[in-house]
């Protein structure tokens, strides 16, 4: 059977995406015309427009359109905007945030993801992403970002993503312990990293970033 991914793609904004209160035009507008299914490998292609999280390999997972629908409407990207993405995964994400920004840089732990993504942009002629192969708990640079978009969960808010966003910047993230995670908008409120703006979002689960999971606890 041959798949409408056309189709799919407009039935998915209609159906998931708008319902989940994603109304902003540019969004919606992107979601619609970034091709999902060309950053879904061949054996799940028929599933890019489900609402499910996607494996990529090792473990990770593409997000569900409605979260990544929601953290776009969230970081209200303007054209001017440079953007850090944490977690390339499929490359999706970052597709659509260069299309709502200026540039994007995208983190990638794994190489073969982030090799897969980097070509995968270039085949959509998507210019203004660039994907880093990086832990991003051993990276570091001096540059500051307008938003930064983060593709996993942490258990806390890590002061060195604070540090790389420039004042009133934004960023949106995943925290908590599950069962009470929620996605939240922090924004950086000045030069003051240590008291930045929290707004509560919607609560989801999400894995933890490798590295960023909640310390266990024993006890006797």
């Amino acid at each position: 059977m041959t798949i409408d991914y056309a189709k799919a793609r407009a039935a998915m904004v209609e159906q998931q995406v708008r319902p989940w209160d994603v109304l902003d035009a540019r969004v919606l507008e992107t979601i619609s015309r970034v091709p999902r299914e060309a950053f879904v490998a061949d054996a799940r292609r028929a599933l890019a427009y489900a609402d499910l999280e996607l494996p990529i390999g090792h473990g990770e997972t593409m997000l569900k359109p409605v979260v990544e629908g929601r953290a776009l409407q969230a970081l209200k990207l303007e054209q001017g905007d440079e953007v850090l993405q944490i977690g390339t995964g499929s490359g999706y994400l970052a597709a659509c945030l260069g299309h709502l920004a200026r540039d994007v840089v995208s983190l990638e732990r794994h190489a073969d993801l982030a090799d897969a993504a980097r070509a995968r942009l270039q085949a959509q002629g998507i210019a203004n992403v660039e994907v880093v192969h990086a832990d991003v708990f051993a990276w570091n640079t001096e540059r500051r970002f307008d938003a930064i978009c983060v593709g996993g969960a942490v258990d806390t808010v890590p002061a060195r993503f604070l540090q790389w966003l420039r004042p009133g910047g934004r960023m949106f993230i995943v925290r908590g312990q599950a069962p009470a995670m929620e996605a939240v908008l922090v924004r950086r409120e000045g030069e003051d990293v240590n008291a930045p703006r929290i707004e509560s979002l919607f609560e989801t689960g999400l894995a933890y970033l490798a590295g960023a999971a909640p310390v266990p606890h024993f006890s006797l």
